[in-house]
Parts: C-alpha cells; sequence; structure tokens
C-alpha cells in the first residue's frame, strides 16, 4: 500500500462529451466541480490480482456471487435460462454497429466467474498478476473485511488518482499520448469490434504494466473499473455543491438512484476499464464515473482498496 496524504482538492469533471457512455444527457453526473477534503490513508498501489483473491477464496471457502445460482425472486422478470450461475460477458461485434445499445455487445454468460472470466472455456492459468475481474460489489466488501481494509469512498479515490496534480484530465496531465507513449491499457481500433492492442495489450493487462501516478499508484485509468463504496446518484454533486464549502470526507448519497433504471441498485465504478475509447466511454479521465448494479460483476470489473491511518 502507499500513503496518500489527504487534503482539499476540486472534485468532480466539467468534460460533458456523450461520448461518454453514449448517453446524450446522462453525462452530466461528474458535474459540478466542488471542493472537497479528505483526510490521509494507505491505498492498494495496484488493483487486487487474481492471486491475492484466490488467497482469500482457499483460506475462506468465499463462493462469489457469479458463481451462485441465482433465483427468480432475486432478477423478476428474467428469462429462466438466465437464471445459472454466470455472469456479463464484453462479446466484440463481427462489423461496426450504432453505439446506443450496450447489450449488443454484452451477453449473460454461463459459467462466466473471476475463475472463468470469459466463460466455462477461459481460466486464469498464467495471469496471477491480472487484476481479478467478476467481481460484484458484495464480493468486494467480504474481500475487505477479510482483509482488514475498506473501499475507498469516491471522494478518497478521485483524490488518490489525481496524485497531486490539479485541473488536468487524466491522472497525468493533459495529453493522453504524451510523447506517442501509452499511459494506460484502453481500447484501440473500432469499438466494439476489434481491440488492437497498440498499448501492448487487447484485453486485460498485468496490473502495473503503464507507469504510475504521482502518488505511486498503478492503473487509476483503465484497465479494470474499480468498485469504490458511494452509491450513485447522478445529481449527488449537485447536491453537495448547493450545500456549500468545503465536504469533509464525504461518503456519498444515503441510497441510490439511476434514472436510466431506476429499479436497480448501483454503486459507484471508477477509472474505467481495458473497453474505454473516445469512440464510446472515455471515463478513464480522471473526474468522471461510472456506476454498477451491485449484484452483477463483469469481465472488466475489479477493486482496488484502503486502509485508513492508524
Amino acid at each position: 500500500m502507499v500513503w496518500i496524504p489527504g487534503g482539499e482538492f476540486s472534485m468532480g469533471s466539467t468534460v460533458d462529451s456523450d461520448s461518454l457512455c453514449s448517453m446524450p444527457g446522462m453525462t452530466r453526473d461528474a458535474s459540478p466541480v466542488h471542493r472537497v477534503y479528505v483526510d490521509g490513508f494507505w491505498m492498494d498501489a495496484t488493483e487486487l490480482t487474481n492471486e491475492e483473491f484466490a488467497t482469500f477464496v482457499k483460506a475462506t471457502g468465499y463462493v462469489t456471487i457469479a458463481e451462485r445460482t441465482p433465483t427468480a425472486a432475486e432478477f423478476p422478470g428474467a428469462p429462466l435460462e438466465n437464471l445459472v450461475a454466470g455472469s456479463t460477458v464484453f462479446t466484440p461485434t463481427p462489423e461496426p454497429v450504432p453505439l446506443d445499445d450496450h447489450y449488443v455487445w454484452w451477453r449473460y454468460q454461463k459459467g462466466a466467474n473471476w475463475r472463468h472470466p470469459e466463460g466455462p472455456e477461459s481460466n486464469i492459468d498464467g495471469r496471477e498478476k491480472y487484476p481479478v475481474v467478476q467481481i460484484a460489489y458484495d464480493d468486494a466488501v467480504a474481500y475487505a473485511k477479510w482483509a482488514g481494509k475498506r473501499l475507498p469512498t469516491e471522494a478518497e479515490w478521485e483524490f488518490a488518482a489525481r496524485g497531486g496534480l490539479t485541473g488536468k484530465l487524466y491522472a497525468w496531465g493533459d495529453d493522453f499520448h504524451p510523447n506517442g507513449k501509452p499511459m494506460a491499457n484502453t481500447y484501440q481500433g473500432k469499438f466494439p469490434v476489434k481491440d488492437t492492442g497498440q498499448d501492448g495489450f487487447a484485453g486485460l493487462a498485468p496490473v502495473a504494466s503503464f507507469a504510475p501516478n504521482g502518488y505511486g499508484l498503478y492503473d487509476v485509468a483503465g484497465n479494470a473499473w474499480e468498485w469504490v463504496s458511494d452509491w450513485y446518484r447522478p445529481d449527488y454533486y449537485a447536491q453537495l455543491a448547493a450545500a456549500g464549502g468545503v465536504a469533509r470526507n464525504p461518503q456519498g448519497p444515503e441510497s441510490g438512484f439511476d434514472p436510466a433504471e431506476p429499479s436497480e441498485r448501483k454503486r459507484v465504478q471508477r477509472g474505467g476499464s481495458f473497453l474505454c475509447t473516445d469512440q464510446y466511454c472515455s471515463r478513464y479521465i480522471v473526474g468522471t464515473r461510472g456506476k454498477g448494479e451491485v449484484s452483477t460483476g463483469s469481465n472488466h470489473v475489479g477493486l482496488r482498496l484502503v486502509r485508513d491511518a492508524q
């Protein structure tokens, strides 16, 4: 873990491009920019790896949500064929498609879980240093409790990801590829047809494959989305700004609400993933936000933990 000194900063982003997940009108949830203070804390230098999660499972016998058979009560209205243990998996399309329906490139895959991220035929052999994925929110909380750590708040995560820089687009500055050098594992090529891997990786990369930020944190942009503890509400930043002054150690709203899917309970995710691209989802921009239904994982969502100062 590395020490994050804490302090006051401007949280959020004024970037409201509709490439932020191609949903016009739904990309303003990181504004307005508002002042926040966070105490110092310790943070994992990298995203949690497969080998670290395997140690936890071996010690506890924990079974992730993706490995459990879902019930009709949990997912009312879901087709019976989908009530099997599994999770969501990104699937490239054979040709370019309109980017207004993400179900075209996502599927529910029977047998997909952290051991088999893309489905039963896949595995994590030789990927011990890769981020663990297919992790639902409760899985992340369970690991954190066992490890004596916790998920960061959204404010802590953003303060840490900025690495001491102020007002920059990315965790390393304002140039996405400074001097032509890739700084994060993102998507190259025509989305969602083919990731050409021009940054060295088509898909996930081992943790710490790219340069760290100013605090020594790796992969705070791209690679795998990271769960944080806050409930998701698109208007939460407006609430903080309206309160005036400096928000001290904000913990997020008391409950979540996503007007796009009001029946789903969502927590915030941060950092973007290897699937992010300015063609569709450029949420590797440091102040932007993601969200995820709490009982759903996917093959691009993992975690990074923190520990309070002693």
